[in-house]
C-alpha cells in the first residue's frame, strides 16, 4: 500500500507543478512571445521605448551618406579616397555602403547607417 501512495502523491505533485507552469506561462510572462500585446502596434500600444515609432530619427539619403564618408575617412583614414557609396536594404530600411582605395591600392569598406552612423566592415582587404 505504501508503494501505491507514494506513487500517486508524485504524480500529483508532477500534475501541480504541471499545471502551475503553464498557468504563469500563459499569463504573459512567457508564453505571448513575440505576439505579445504592445509589440507589433505603434508608440501608443508599445511599452518598450525601443519600440515606439514616432520617436524614431529621419533616414539619410545617399548625398548625406557620401558627405558623412568622406568626414570618416578625412578624420580616420587620411590618405584613402572614396570610390562609391551605394545604398542597400538593411532591415526594412536603407543603408549605404562605401569603398575606399588608399594610396598604396588597398581597399577599405565601410557601413552607414540609416541614421547616419559610420561604421567600419570587416578587415583591411588585402592588395
Amino acid at each position: 500500500m505504501r508503494p501505491v501512495v507514494s506513487a500517486v502523491t508524485m504524480l500529483a505533485v508532477v500534475v501541480l507543478l504541471v499545471g502551475v507552469a503553464s498557468a504563469w506561462m500563459g499569463s504573459g510572462h512567457m508564453g505571448m512571445g513575440m505576439k505579445g500585446p504592445g509589440m507589433m502596434g505603434g508608440a501608443a500600444s508599445s511599452s518598450c521605448p525601443g519600440m515606439a515609432t514616432d520617436s524614431l530619427p529621419s533616414m539619410i539619403d545617399s548625398a548625406t551618406a557620401k558627405a558623412l564618408v568622406e568626414e570618416y575617412t578625412a578624420r580616420y583614414l587620411p590618405g584613402f579616397a572614396v570610390e562609391s557609396v551605394l545604398p542597400f536594404a538593411g532591415r526594412h530600411m536603407t543603408m549605404y555602403g562605401a569603398e575606399l582605395k588608399g594610396p598604396d591600392g588597398e581597399t577599405r569598406n565601410l557601413h552607414v547607417t540609416p541614421w547616419g552612423d559610420v561604421m567600419p566592415f570587416g578587415p583591411p582587404a588585402p592588395r
